[in-house]
């Protein structure tokens, strides 16, 4: 029997602050097949969602780094219902790879008593029928590092070993301040923890609007995992959070830096092709009926990713 997904509302603290469940596959794919998962061309699939901004990451890197004769990949349909993420009519509601039909036979399959929630993305090893990672924030490492032997030529190192302890820092103010900042506004019961995320998250973006007026990306010339973090939630800052979630202080659009460094990141490959507007609205505007209970998803906003962000003559550091 298809187990049934309580989704009627958000986790929270009895502060009324939103909190985020931990995930619970955490074993390690690696390069030299250590931990009994080797990186090897074939062996593993992604699952992942167009409108999930922490699926959206590992969908940049696979692509940035030419991953995809690598690791298959599997997406799913972007409306969930009470049974979870299920696959799409396009491939008959059945994921080709697995014969699932949604996500969370996936899960039951690895672990017959799991009782938690069913996310994307996670890594499958078709070899051992089981989930092998689902922690997104280790995913986008796994592919940048146990997978090196992989990339294309002339792909971007995402994570130099000189500036991990950079990239690391910044990544944890991002997502805690910003990625997951605007579901703690979001998603939060209380006005007090509302505004303590609100106002942490705009003093965040502040402090990135300043850093991006003077260097192209956020560590300088190159692309790395941080910006990688970081785009997805711009990405659908002013189609959802700023009206969806409460943060209407300002939009993305509002912010210079911001905005010329997201069009820039959306024309590059791996950014733009992999963002889908139209599955972002949908599957946050139709499936959180606690917000939305009318589910009509907003025709706007209408603005041009396309235009010129004149940013490719940036200075790398100043």
């Amino acid at each position: 029997m298809m187990p049934v997904i309580p989704d009627t509302g958000p986790e929270v603290l009895p502060s009324g602050g939103f909190v985020r469940p931990a995930n619970v596959f955490a074993t390690r794919i690696t390069g030299d097949g250590s931990s009994g998962y080797l990186a090897e061309p074939g062996r593993y699939q992604l699952y992942a969602s167009l409108a999930d901004p922490w699926a959206h990451r590992a969908l940049i890197v696979r692509r940035l780094l030419g991953l995809e004769r690598v690791i298959g990949l599997s997406l799913v349909d972007p409306i969930r219902d009470e049974r979870g993420w299920r696959f799409p009519a396009g491939t008959g509601g059945v994921d080709p790879v697995s014969g699932a039909r949604f996500v969370s036979d996936l899960y039951l399959t690895t672990d017959p008593g799991y009782r938690g929630r069913f996310t994307v993305p996670f890594v499958w090893d078709t070899r051992s029928q089981r989930i092998v990672e689902n922690d997104f924030q280790q995913i986008t490492v796994t592919f940048e590092t146990e997978f090196r032997g992989y990339h294309r030529p002339g792909a971007p190192d995402l994570y130099p070993a000189p500036q991990r302890p950079e990239i690391d820092a910044l990544s944890t103010l991002i997502y805690h301040a910003v990625n997951n900042g605007v579901y703690k506004a979001g998603l939060a019961t209380s006005q007090a923890a509302y505004e303590e995320a609100f106002d942490a998250l705009f003093s965040t973006l502040s402090a990135l609007e300043e850093r991006l007026t003077r260097r192209r990306f956020l560590l300088g010339s190159n692309i790395t995992e941080a910006d990688v973090r970081l785009y997805p939630t711009l990405a659908r800052f002013d189609a959802v959070y700023h009206t969806h979630y409460k943060c209407n202080l300002n939009r993305l659009v509002d912010y210079p830096g911001l905005w010329g460094y997201a069009r820039d990141l959306y024309q590059l490959p791996g950014f733009g092709d992999t963002t889908d507007f139209d599955q972002i609205k949908r599957h946050y505007y139709q499936t959180q009926d606690w917000i939305n209970p009318s589910r009509i998803v907003p025709k706007g906003p209408y603005v041009n990713w396309l235009s010129p962000h004149d940013r490719d003559h940036m200075s790398a550091r100043s």
